[in-house]
């Protein structure tokens, strides 16, 4: 959509960048590629909680972290690489949570909500990691990205949960 002035708007009415976002490396902007995968959201098919994209993604990232920190120092053990650890499974944990508890809506938020929560603390962990020098730029903007996605996607969950609770 284009307003009076000729910028670009998204449905909600927000401006669209036309430069912005990065690329992925088959050269779509990052911003279409979060589009399609919220358009992608098919939850009539869905039957159990390993189906969803976002558990999907939220997982496969947990396993990425726990190689990336095998590499950590070893006095990061009991710190650093613990909560990173944590907090990353902590995300795919509640996911799981939330889809079991989607016969009452406020529980199903709740669950969300805290799955959103360590998807941001796996961020803060992923900073810290990178101002240690532990993982490099390019590691960490690849991350940042894909937890970026996550709580989009748990976002749009959490903003219509009745779509997500109506069948069960």
């Amino acid at each position: 959509r284009k307003t009076e002035d000729g910028r670009r708007r998204t449905e909600d009415g927000r401006r669209k960048t036309e430069r912005g976002g990065r690329k992925t490396e088959d050269g779509r902007r990052r911003t279409e590629l979060i589009q399609n995968v919220m358009l992608t959201f098919n939850i009539m098919q869905i039957s159990s909680f390993k189906e969803l994209r976002v558990y999907q993604l939220a997982f496969r990232l947990q396993q990425e972290i726990y190689e990336l920190t095998k590499t950590f120092p070893d006095e990061e053990k009991y710190s650093l690489i613990d909560q990173i650890r944590r907090s990353s499974r902590s995300v795919g944990a509640n996911i799981a949570e939330a889809w079991q508890k989607r016969r009452y809506i406020p529980h199903f938020i709740s669950k969300l909500t805290d799955s959103d929560s360590e998807q941001s603390e796996t961020q803060h962990w992923l900073s810290t990691s990178l101002a240690c020098k532990y993982i490099t730029e390019e590691e960490y903007n690849n991350l940042i990205d894909e937890y970026e996605l996550i709580g989009k996607m748990l976002g749009k969950m959490i903003a219509e949960p009745e779509k997500w609770c109506k069948n069960y």
